[in-house]
């Protein structure tokens, strides 16, 4: 099996985790999937910012995990879970780093929902 390219996030493709000082609350219709106060913010490069909730906030009775894996040279792999309420809309709709690259270490025991497939609502308190 050949080694997968491992890449530090630099000028030509920043990568910045902040916390997100307002609320986070994901959901499937009316059904809340996730509601935080700790949400972090990643920015990648010039890609839309992912709101990363703590795997406390989230609502796993909800989840199934599945058997999908992607790979980032700058984040690591990647492992997915399907929303059960969503049917197939929902199949590969949460993602996770369980052993993200140093550079990234803080999404560690972190959850991010694809925004195509569920509604992320920012609250400024």
């Amino acid at each position: 099996m050949a080694e997968k390219t491992r890449k530090i996030p630099g000028p030509d493709h920043p990568i910045t985790i902040a916390k997100n000082p307002d609320r986070v609350v994901v959901r499937l219709g009316d059904q809340v999937l996730a509601d935080s106060r700790d949400a972090l913010s990643l920015q990648e490069s010039t890609y839309p910012a992912a709101q990363y909730l703590p795997r406390d906030d989230v609502d796993f009775s909800l989840l199934e995990r599945t058997e999908h894996t992607t790979y980032c040279p700058y984040k690591g792999d990647a492992s997915y879970y399907s929303i059960l309420p969503a049917g197939e809309d929902g199949v590969n709709a949460v993602w996770t780093y369980e052993q993200p690259y140093d550079a990234v270490a803080d999404i560690r025991e972190y959850v991010a929902f694809y925004p195509n497939k569920v509604s992320i609502e920012i609250i400024v308190d």
